[in-house]
């Protein structure tokens, strides 16, 4: 069972003081070699978690000590962690479905072939240009500008651009540049979707398929 107090009577050259617990409790024994490696050395007055151990002499020791600010920032970072995992899978399974999608619109003769050699082209560019992206960050080299990757990603290459962020780590936290990207994700399923009306069909055959194969 893990319990919150406060150190008293902390004696720094020797390393060992004593905690309270919050509410009032058994007063316990902490020793530095309690502390997880790393830590910062404790003063009177900080507050700790600790779990309870009763020793031979029927003194109570604190074990397994974290301050209460690390645990908080580490259960942060486990929450930050477990939302972005969510969120990818649902990325991954919304990407997987639009291919799906894709190929199943082509089937059925609503987009030409032409279509999956974009989407399919463009992805693989736009996967570099992360790649050269990141490569440039770490090196210290001329950067490729956001506005260019979003580019890539509205053309059709936002199923290589979110394999990138995925596979390089590149891009896939920087809050401004997800809203930009997701921006163009939306952007092109909606074109993709209007191509499926009747406008949008009279669009691509008389005007995107002639450019397409001049």
């Amino acid at each position: 069972m893990k319990l919150q107090g406060k150190i008293l009577n902390w004696n720094d050259d020797k390393g060992f003081g004593f905690v309270e617990p919050n509410g009032g409790g058994q007063r316990a024994f902490v020793h530095i070699k309690s502390f997880k490696y790393g830590s910062k050395r404790p003063i009177n007055g900080d507050v700790i978690i600790y779990e309870l151990v009763k020793e031979a002499n029927n003194r109570f020791k604190a074990v397994k000590v974290q301050f209460s600010s690390e645990a908080r920032e580490a259960n942060k970072r486990k929450e930050n962690y477990n939302k972005a995992s969510s969120y990818n899978v649902v990325r991954h399974l919304f990407t997987i479905i639009f291919c799906f999608a894709l190929l199943a619109s082509v089937t059925m003769g609503k987009l030409p072939s032409i279509f999956i050699g974009l989407y399919a082209v463009m992805s693989i560019i736009t996967y570099i240009a992360y790649a050269i992206d990141k490569s440039s960050a770490q090196s210290g080299n001329w950067r490729t500008k956001e506005s260019t990757l979003h580019l890539f990603a509205l053309a059709g290459g936002w199923p290589g651009a979110f394999w990138a962020q995925q596979r390089l780590r590149h891009k896939s936290i920087k809050k401004e540049f997800q809203i930009g990207f997701r921006t163009t994700v939306f952007l092109n399923l909606m074109g993709f979707f209007w191509l499926h009306t009747e406008s949008g069909s009279h669009f691509l055959h008389i005007v995107v398929l002639p450019l397409l194969n001049f």
